[in-house]
């Protein structure tokens, strides 16, 4: 069992304060508008307008790896897969290819379980400095009692997980009960106490970005130290309008209140050229801060093994089969 100082101390290194939150500002909540033609006809330009080549590329790939929450949510999850996962986070490109690349020491950001596997990955990540993430609140779809979901952070908290991705009611967002959404979120932060807390909107169920981004704000407000797009069980999950939407809300809390909030897109980025997108649009719109493990994540799994496949295209001209670069 992790004691709150162990669970301190595989904390990202931050060199920003954590959200405290602010009382929730129902007026700013009101205001905040969505113009989607325009959020897409934004996104719809990225594809064209980005393009990183040769050193460059592997540059910003090796950058995404160690921004990767790799993760492993399956009903069949076992001791021996979680274990292999966390030594794949320790070593997430083969050594001869970091070699030639000039790079060592390089992990991914976190290692993200159910909370059944979470002391499996605390022990199997002991020494490496990699925190631990659990998902939380009756993931995936957050309608488990209210006093078990909080009971089930502080499960996780005490089992040594550092992250605690929760999901939020999307019903608040729906009826547009900004209140109760506060109000769920400020309770679920502070039951995580040392740990950082990434809330989950579910973004591809709230059926406008206009939601999106009352529901970013109100959850930044109510203090999540992330916000996510997805828990990968949804049809729609992370997308580039999504993204813009939620990052351009940190932009604007962080020029409100001066408080840097993180932000993490989850499900369907499986490609290295999808990540590179990604990082673009964090980088246009937020700032080098913001490619750091401490402010962005990717929530994925098979995206390690195609940027993996890319560094060794950019080695050997050759891309090779998927089996060479196994999870574990």
């Amino acid at each position: 069992m992790q004691t709150t100082e162990q669970t301190r101390s595989q904390l990202p290194q931050l060199t920003h304060a954590r959200n405290p939150g602010m009382t929730l500002d129902l007026d700013w909540v009101a205001s905040v508008q969505a113009n989607t033609s325009a959020i897409e006809r934004r996104a719809a330009t990225l594809g064209g307008r980005r393009s990183v080549k040769k050193d460059y590329q592997a540059a910003w790939l090796l950058k995404a790896i160690s921004l990767i929450d790799l993760t492993t949510l399956a009903g069949d999850d076992t001791a021996g897969r979680v274990q292999r996962l966390c030594a794949k986070a320790r070593q997430p490109v083969r050594p001869d290819l970091l070699a030639a690349l000039g790079m060592e020491g390089l992990t991914t950001g976190a290692v993200c379980v159910y909370h059944e596997m979470v002391e499996t990955a605390v022990r199997a990540l002991e020494g490496s400095g990699i925190p631990v993430a659990a998902v939380s609140t009756g993931f995936p779809a957050g309608l488990s009692p209210y006093r078990l979901r909080i009971a089930e952070i502080g499960e996780s908290v005490r089992a040594g997980a550092a992250e605690i991705d929760i999901v939020i009611s999307r019903r608040h967002v729906l009826t547009g009960n900004w209140q109760a959404l506060y109000d769920e979120m400020a309770e679920m932060r502070a039951a995580c106490g040392a740990a950082h807390v990434k809330a989950i909107l579910a973004t591809g169920e709230l059926g406008t970005l206009r939601n999106v981004a009352r529901a970013s704000l109100v959850c930044m407000m109510a203090g999540a130290d992330f916000i996510k797009t997805s828990t990968g069980k949804e049809t729609v999950n992370a997308t580039l309008p999504v993204t813009l939407t939620m990052i351009r809300c940190i932009r604007d809390y962080q020029d409100r209140t001066g408080i840097k909030v993180g932000y993490k897109p989850a499900g369907g980025i499986s490609k290295a050229k999808d990540a590179l997108l990604y990082l673009a649009l964090m980088k246009d719109e937020l700032g080098h801060p913001w490619l750091q493990p401490d402010l962005f994540r990717f929530g994925a799994s098979s995206l390690l093994g195609d940027i993996e496949r890319q560094l060794e295209h950019h080695l050997t001209g050759h891309y090779s089969a998927a089996n060479r670069h196994a999870m574990g």
